[in-house]
């Protein structure tokens, strides 16, 4: 399928979710995510703030369990149309932007380039680790300056069931996915 029908498809699929439904299948994906890892203190992690009404994925879940034990918590914020990565701490001010996205009032990057692990925001990932977002691109622009032991984690309610037939040639594929039922690997990719 093409990403253009995959996005509207799966868009539909998550506001057909109720918030109780939603909140479950989050606790179900960080749960996956945190036995699959095992993130430990001191590793960086950058992980995206959800937005609401897109429905996303529930990560304040991740981000509290990674403050409280001295894991490194980064979140992307968009600056001049680049994806920055902003370090947040439990005392950090937010904003919501004009996308409604709560968002840290800093615009400091952080410079930080070597992640243990990017968890990436996305509608669709099919069985080969591409994915569909919202068409931005910001994340494929944002893969190609970290490094290559990072490991890029897509988060999602749903498992793969077709192949994205319109991927491009700069599109990065992720090396995990994510969902309540599984942890999938693409490419070989290992813990």
């Amino acid at each position: 399928m093409l990403k253009a029908e995959l996005r509207k498809e799966y868009m539909q699929k998550r506001k057909a979710l109720s918030d109780d439904e939603a909140f479950f299948l989050s606790e179900k994906i960080f749960g996956n995510f945190t036995d699959y890892f095992k993130p430990l203190p001191g590793q960086k992690v950058h992980i995206f703030i959800p937005i609401q009404k897109f429905r996303e994925i529930d990560t304040k879940l991740f981000i509290d369990y990674f403050l409280s034990r001295n894991i490194r918590v980064f979140v992307p914020k968009v600056v001049n149309t680049k994806l920055i990565s902003v370090e947040i701490f439990n005392d950090t001010h937010y904003e919501v932007n004009t996308w409604g996205i709560s968002e840290p009032v800093s615009d400091e990057d952080s410079g930080i380039s070597d992640f243990d692990f990017i968890i990436t925001p996305l509608l669709y990932c099919d069985g080969k680790g591409n994915r569909v977002g919202y068409g931005k691109g910001f994340y494929d622009g944002f893969f190609e300056n970290v490094s290559v032991d990072t490991k890029k984690i897509g988060v999602n309610y749903f498992n793969p069931d077709k192949n994205i037939d319109d991927v491009r040639e700069n599109d990065i594929p992720l090396d995990y996915l994510v969902t309540p039922d599984d942890v999938l690997s693409f490419s070989g990719a290992s813990e």
